[in-house]
């Protein structure tokens, strides 16, 4: 059965509040066999706590062995099977900004980068151009005219972008343009199933025409395209667990992700103190709060070992204006693991902890990875922690008689 199914029959209504605290790409490698990971390195006294009252485990976001996106990593955190329901990242970006996708478009999540005089990326990320410099090469990228095709062009944050192509005749199989290495050029677009050659074509002229738009450009040169893809369709919060949820995230993709799962988004935070002011301003409306914290990851894939023990400090820092509310369920996780060791991120399972008044206590002393390998919860699939949350909130009902 599907579990959704499941948890429409079971749901029960009452007042309790569950967060899920998203530390993207929480999860690492030490640096030397039998040394510590970020996360155990790093000084987490909150998590600490929390660890001794709650529950440990560890969650694999698609499948063992499987490396995931960001799509996906969330979509298993959200319950839903990241392999029946596919995102692409262009479509979670384009939504994450507000732009209102319609039935037939294409979007296109790119990434600024920087090419030599042989075409060759030297740099994936424009060196994470500021966003006040990348967003009007964006807008100049409104130039780009194909026949028959309307294009849009919206800057996201740094060296990202959304591109949207509608028109009729586009289909989003197509594979990603950057290599995921320097020293080589960015590769054409080429379709993954049939029916996606307008879109290829398109998608060809588009990158003809940022090149020669961005020619002179120190920085930001040259794109590759990510995540092309269409609009899915998802099933809501409210309609398979019952609840009313806000999300709190800066960046847009976990924005558009939040909305596509039917997630109100709420506030326009840029800080993680000003994420918890907007928690604690709208506690009272909502029963799910899913807050994500970017930073353990992009340290993570900068290969960047204390940087990401330094942000996986800030990430615990905000705990206890969290509890303060006094959450019925508290989960603190990731939606995968990006380990500065592998600078990407891996398939290795993610620490998870659940705290909740009536949950089963194991007996771990801290929140890190050996502790939750040895956790209670055990090792589990991803798409399982929402229905551990609401049974622990109180939220379902007995299956069968």
């Amino acid at each position: 059965m599907d579990i959704h199914k499941l948890t429409k029959q079971l749901f029960v209504k009452n007042d309790s509040k569950i967060v899920m605290y998203v530390g993207d790409g929480l999860g690492g490698l030490p640096q030397q066999p039998g040394g510590l990971t970020e996360l155990e390195t790093a000084k987490t006294p909150n998590l600490d706590k929390l660890a001794r009252e709650g529950v440990l485990g560890c969650t694999i976001p698609v499948a063992p062995g499987i490396a995931p996106g960001s799509g996906p990593g969330h979509l298993g955190l959200f319950g839903y099977d990241p392999v029946k329901y596919v995102i692409g990242r262009g479509a979670l970006e384009a939504t994450g900004i507000g732009f209102k996708l319609e039935p037939g478009d294409v979007a296109i999540r790119a990434n600024f980068c920087t090419i030599d005089e042989k075409g060759n990326i030297t740099d994936r990320r424009a060196s994470r151009i500021p966003t006040e410099e990348s967003a009007p090469l964006a807008i100049k990228l409104r130039d780009v005219k194909i026949p028959g095709i309307e294009v849009f062009v919206e800057p996201v944050k740094e060296h990202r972008f959304v591109i949207v192509l509608r028109g009729k005749g586009l289909e989003g199989h197509v594979a990603d343009t950057d290599p995921q290495a320097t020293g080589v050029p960015p590769l054409e677009p080429v379709a993954t199933a049939a029916g996606s050659q307008k879109t290829v074509d398109a998608l060809k002229q588009f990158v003809k025409q940022a090149r020669q738009l961005l020619a002179g450009e120190k920085k930001a040169n040259c794109c590759t395209l990510r995540g092309v893809a269409s609009k899915p369709a998802l099933p809501s919060y409210e309609e398979v667990y019952g609840l009313k949820a806000a999300a709190i995230a800066v960046y847009p993709m976990y924005k558009g992700l939040a909305q596509l799962v039917g997630m109100d988004v709420i506030g326009e935070a840029k800080t993680l103190s000003e994420q918890m002011d907007v928690l604690e301003s709208a506690w009272g409306d909502y029963d799910f709060f899913f807050i994500h914290y970017k930073y353990t990851d992009s340290s993570g894939e900068d290969g960047n070992f204390d940087l990401k023990v330094q942000k996986t400090e800030e990430y615990d820092s905000a705990v206890p204006r969290i509890m303060a509310l006094k959450p019925d369920v508290f989960i603190a996780t990731g939606d995968h693991s990006t380990p500065a060791m592998l600078s990407s991120h891996s398939w290795h399972p993610v620490p998870t902890l659940l705290w909740a008044k009536n949950c089963r206590c194991d007996r771990s002393e801290a929140f890190g990875e050996n502790e939750c390998s040895r956790g209670g919860m055990g090792q589990f699939a991803a798409k399982h922690l929402m229905t551990l949350a609401l049974a622990n909130a109180g939220r379902l009902g007995k299956y069968g008689a």
